[in-house]
């Protein structure tokens, strides 16, 4: 079963959580120095905050499955579709190791499509030891200009994804994908 996914930028975590949590009528589910997240089951709903963006407001949006069938079933309904594809494989993120890869609509809008296979004690397993890890993907840079594709929406110039974001910086087009991991979602 599928449980639907959003990531929000927020510039005061502690305020957020007590805002969310009064909305939500629950506590979030895991809390660090950086992140906090509330899995809800009515409705079904992975809401993740975090202070690592520049840009505060809504991050990416998504759907988090149970399983591996859940998520080939996405990526080929997100092929069908001719979306431009970003497939992660195994990677780690958000405290979590997912399999996983990503989709932008017409809009520039991040989909994540992910199956969790595990929490892990740091936001990414990417950074150096005694570094903070970078953001994820989404916040780096628009998903059409991380995967060189032409983006639908008017151009816009896009920002320089970090050095240990976005995987293999290789031409893209519409159905392509990538096997090759990226350190970060």
């Amino acid at each position: 079963m599928k449980r639907f996914h959003v990531h929000m930028h927020v510039s005061d975590l502690d305020q957020s959580i007590a805002f969310y949590s009064r909305l939500f009528a629950a506590p979030p589910t895991r809390v660090e120095g950086d992140y906090a997240k509330w899995m809800l089951d009515d409705p079904r709903l992975n809401f993740a905050i975090s202070t690592r963006g520049d840009k505060k407001g809504l991050d990416h949006l998504g759907f988090q499955v149970d399983d591996a069938h859940e998520l080939a079933e996405l990526k080929a309904r997100a092929a069908s579709a001719d979306m431009a594809l970003l497939d992660e494989g195994a990677t780690t993120c958000c405290y979590a190791r997912s399999e996983k890869h990503w989709v932008t609509d017409p809009e520039g809008v991040a989909w994540e499509h992910f199956h969790t296979l595990g929490n892990i004690p740091l936001f990414n397993e990417a950074a150096a030891p005694g570094q903070a890890a970078a953001a994820c993907c989404p916040t780096a840079a628009p998903m059409d200009a991380r995967m060189d594709v032409p983006t639908v929406a008017a151009p816009v110039a896009p920002a320089k994804p970090t050095a240990a974001c976005c995987g293999p910086a290789s031409t893209r087009t519409p159905n392509a994908t990538s096997t090759a991991a990226a350190p970060c979602c």
